[in-house]
């Protein structure tokens, strides 16, 4: 979802930017969408940054299940872009160089610069981070890096409740849901630089018994997931069968 940051133009990452006004309504549109399909849950994950939060919240709000249970986890925060953290992105071009931010922006395995261990952007210094071990806690990190700790949390507590029959709503980031669906659909190391995922518009998987997606008729290639609604438009949905929703392990995964 869209925060302040995105309208200030300045790298995000683990900065805890709020939603902007435009990020709110794109996540109430997002909600009143999955609440035309008649969509439930039975459980969320979030990360511990507001913008997803909120997100959240609010979607759980317009399908009336304020009730659910929400699952705050830092490995499902936005991939963490280190010494860029803070500044205005044109100005990095202007200094570093429109090929080196692309580098640092979309390729899978080149970081940005680390921040220093005693700058306000490394997590360490983060309250809300205390209980975890610093040396886990990234001062930098590509989309490579970014998997290697939302694919732990994705296999030891998010595959098993829906394993166990239960529907749920993952509401992250661009790159954390990045990551996700690389494992997912075997997205090769080259070709996810190429993958976005709009912001505000529900991501659809059906899983196999195996947990291979099965491949939507309207999946933008190479994901097999469903975008309720053209990624330009979020207000356009279409109907899921009501016996395919029903029969199948569903996850549903919103930036």
């Amino acid at each position: 979802m869209k925060s302040d940051w995105n309208n200030q133009n300045r790298f995000r990452g683990w900065h805890d930017a709020p939603l902007s006004a435009a990020g709110e309504e794109e996540a109430r549109e997002a909600g009143r969408a999955l609440a035309r399909e008649g969509l439930e849950f039975d459980a969320v994950y979030t990360s511990v940054l507001k913008r997803a939060i909120k997100t959240a919240w609010i979607c759980m709000e317009q399908l009336d299940q304020m009730w659910l249970p929400v699952a705050n986890a830092w490995q499902l925060n936005e991939r963490h872009y280190g010494a860029l953290t803070g500044l205005d992105k044109q100005e990095t071009v202007a200094k570093a160089g429109a090929e080196q931010v692309a580098i640092w922006g979309r390729s899978y395995d080149n970081p940005p610069p680390p921040v220093d261990v005693d700058s306000p952007y490394f997590p360490g210094n983060d309250r809300r981070y205390r209980g975890v071990d610093p040396a886990r806690l990234p001062r930098t990190e590509s989309l490579e890096l970014t998997l290697r700790r939302v694919l732990p949390y994705w296999e030891s507590d998010i595959r098993p409740a829906v394993q166990a029959g239960r529907r749920v709503l993952i509401a992250a980031h661009g790159n954390s849901l990045r990551a996700l669906v690389k494992h997912l659909d075997s997205i090769a190391d080259d070709v996810i630089p190429t993958v976005n995922i709009p912001t505000g518009v529900p991501l659809v998987y059906r899983l196999r018994a195996d947990f291979t997606p099965v491949p939507s008729a309207q999946a933008i290639a190479p994901l097999s997931g469903r975008h309720l609604g053209d990624p330009e438009a979020s207000s356009r949905s279409r109907a899921l069968e009501v016996a395919e929703r029903l029969a199948a392990r569903v996850l549903y995964l919103m930036t």
